[in-house]
């Protein structure tokens, strides 16, 4: 008998009942600052993964010895960010609610914001890791407050001073770099200073939501994103960092910024589907 034509991400197809990671896809990039195109990259990143193997040689761990569940995109209004944002949150706290671990696709990086909303809710002593090119700590963008460029900021009036780890941010007005001084705990240019950031959040048992922007990646081996900044680093360092950070007790994370069009090869998005396999990975636990 056939069946429903189904696109899921590699391998991640177990019933939701009995799924420990949930996927959900958030194609959203209305506030876009520069080249539009994010809202493409959940399901980009979902149909190349075909091109990958399940298998990870780095970590000696297989996809399909996991039990993960992709609910696919959901659809939200292009027109309002208070209310895709308020959807996102809905959608991540059911997927708490039921005791697994929300892994949002992206979609531009104020989806992140929802999540986080959701999670804080249940984690109100929440930490978030954040990889990212752009430190995204304005207070506002052109008179917006919901904006990509604020995401950080944002999620700074949840959680407050030193419970923000920012890490590969080498771009941003002066005026966020002189707040992330007084307000968050920022490690421009790479990931020095993650090893003690890991440590000292496992040693608490704190809860952690790690969010990568993948322009933390140098553009001349990730092009496909809407704000390229050279400087960045470059993926095994990436894949090392985010097998750091599975040791903490992460609760959620997402994987944002992949403009699928912007990079005619389709490196970038064989490059964002590697992470989203790594990541998945790393966070998984049996």
């Amino acid at each position: 008998m056939l069946g429903p034509n189904v696109e899921t991400f590699l391998a991640c197809d177990a019933p939701y009942e009995e799924a420990r990671i949930v996927l959900y896809g958030a194609p959203f990039d209305s506030t876009t600052s520069f080249r539009p195109g994010a809202r493409f990259g959940p399901a980009a990143i979902r149909h190349e993964s075909f091109g990958l193997e399940t298998y990870s040689p780095y970590q000696d761990k297989d996809l399909e010895d996991c039990r993960i569940f992709d609910s696919g995109d959901m659809e939200l209004c292009f027109g309002s960010s208070e209310m895709a944002l308020s959807d996102i949150e809905k959608r991540a706290s059911v997927i708490i609610g039921d005791g697994k671990l929300p892994f949002l696709l992206g979609g531009e990086h104020l989806v992140t914001l929802g999540a986080v909303r959701a999670a804080v809710k249940k984690w109100p002593d929440l930490h978030i890791i954040h990889f990212d090119a752009h430190a995204d700590l304005r207070d506002d963008y052109l008179g917006a407050t919901l904006s990509h460029a604020c995401v950080l900021r944002r999620c700074h009036d949840l959680l407050g001073d030193g419970r923000i780890h920012q890490f590969c941010i080498r771009s941003g007005e002066r005026s966020e770099f002189r707040f992330a001084r007084e307000h968050t705990d920022m490690h421009p240019f790479g990931f020095e200073g993650l090893d003690a950031v890991v440590n000292e959040l496992c040693e608490q048992n704190l809860p952690v939501y790690v969010t990568i922007d993948l322009d933390c990646l140098d553009p001349a081996a990730f092009p496909g994103t809407g704000t390229p900044e050279a400087g960045g680093v470059w993926f095994p360092a990436l894949l090392r960092a985010m097998q750091l950070v599975s040791r903490t007790h992460v609760i959620g994370a997402d994987v944002t910024e992949l403009a699928p069009m912007l990079d005619a090869s389709g490196a970038s998005t064989a490059l964002a589907c590697k992470v989203v396999r790594e990541l998945l990975l790393a966070l998984y636990q049996a």
